[in-house]
């Protein structure tokens, strides 16, 4: 029996152990395809595709996709019609947001149109549930920019810009407010968007009918002093969020009301491996998609944290540190299985490919690193 074979018969395991269980709907939601174009987003002069075979993990270069300054994160629409970039640039002026259509059969991107972010270093964006509202954060304004998203996928107008006013502890980044990242929940009813430079999670409600959003009551959630909350990541049924921060190495986990959205504290976990005394700045976190582990990145100690969740209270555990095989892993990303990790080192100019053990969690090198310049943001979409 092959490695692969191997791996495919374990996940079937634990999928029918699962089943009986309330992560089984998304433990047994196995991807209908195999085949994907694994789209990579950099500091750079634009987005780049691959064909990735999700069942013997082969990686194939396309080539440059689509032409855009400094996609430093780029996302998929629901139906994957849609490519959605924002435009990073340096400097005081205001970045941008563009939009792609994507040719299904060969991997390459149309630029539709694209506007201004409204705010300076955008960095983060997402698509609602129903491919018509789009939220982008400015870190360096602090705002979230919200879209109205036409029938054919283009942008259409700027319907708010959610701002925010304040300061915290860090007088050299947290002067005023950051929004790092606008992640949208499942139910497509409300957003979090943690901010670094105030040590809150704002939190918004959203009318995608409208492609509006206002200020949720609670309003935040205040991390401790000094955090600066970077990004944000849930469990399968939004029940529990973690957020890792950037100046300190820590991944806060939260278990959220959904009704009015709030977020309660559980637990603060390190990040780093021990004895790691260095400086370090998290990046990354993600959730796999049975809901079983968490993984962060580690810019400084150049590691990827694996750590197990307790399914009854959502608490983590952490089973590994693992080297990410490069400098500066800014970008992580699980492909749609599950069985295959990506992770961005953005100052060695590579991005290396991990396999998942389904059981454990843990992350083992394939031997396969990529060089591209400054890779930091991942997507995929099904080949047709």
């Amino acid at each position: 029996m092959t490695l692969i074979s191997k791996r495919f018969r374990l996940a079937m395991i634990i999928t029918m152990a699962t089943m009986t269980s309330p992560l089984a709907k998304w433990a047994s939601a196995e991807p209908d395809h195999t085949k994907y174009f694994l789209y990579v987003g950099t500091y750079g002069k634009g987005i780049y595709a691959y064909h990735f075979d999700a069942h013997s993990g082969n990686l194939q270069s396309i080539g440059l996709a689509g032409e855009i300054v400094n996609p430093s994160w780029i996302t998929a629409d629901p139906h994957h019609r849609y490519l959605y970039a924002v435009s990073e640039i340096e400097g005081k002026v205001n970045g941008g947001v563009a939009a792609f259509a994507l040719d299904r059969r060969s991997g390459m991107l149309r630029k539709l149109n694209s506007m201004s972010s409204a705010g300076v270093a955008p960095c983060h964006l997402s698509v609602d549930r129903t491919g018509r509202m789009l939220l982008v954060a400015n870190y360096g304004t602090g705002g979230v920019g919200v879209f109205a998203v036409g029938a054919d996928g283009s942008l259409r107008t700027m319907t708010g810009l959610l701002q925010a006013e304040g300061h915290s502890v860090n007088p050299k980044r947290q002067q005023g407010p950051h929004a790092h990242e606008a992640v949208i929940t499942a139910d497509n009813r409300f957003a979090y968007v943690p901010d670094l430079g105030l040590d809150r999670i704002r939190i918004y409600r959203l009318d995608p009918s409208h492609a509006s959003a206002t200020e949720n009551s609670p309003a935040f959630v205040s991390e401790q002093p000094g955090y600066g909350p970077r990004h944000i990541a849930f469990a399968p049924g939004d029940r529990h969020a973690y957020v890792v921060n950037e100046l300190k190495s820590f991944v806060t986990v939260y278990t959220r009301d959904s009704q009015n959205g709030n977020l309660h504290l559980v637990q603060q976990i390190s990040t780093l491996p021990e004895g790691f005394t260095g400086e370090n700045a998290p990046a990354e976190i993600a959730v796999d998609h049975a809901g079983r582990f968490v993984y962060a990145t580690n810019r400084g100690a150049n590691t990827v944290a694996v750590f197990a969740i307790d399914p009854a209270t959502g608490t983590l555990r952490m089973v590994q540190s693992v080297s990410s095989e490069g400098d500066f892993p800014r970008g992580f990303s699980l492909d749609p299985t599950g069985h295959y990790a990506f992770v961005g080192n953005q100052k060695s100019d590579d991005f290396a490919v991990f396999e998942v053990d389904q059981a454990t969690g843990h992350l083992r090198f394939t031997g396969e690193r990529f060089k591209l310049s400054a890779p930091v943001g991942f997507a995929f979409v099904p080949e047709d």
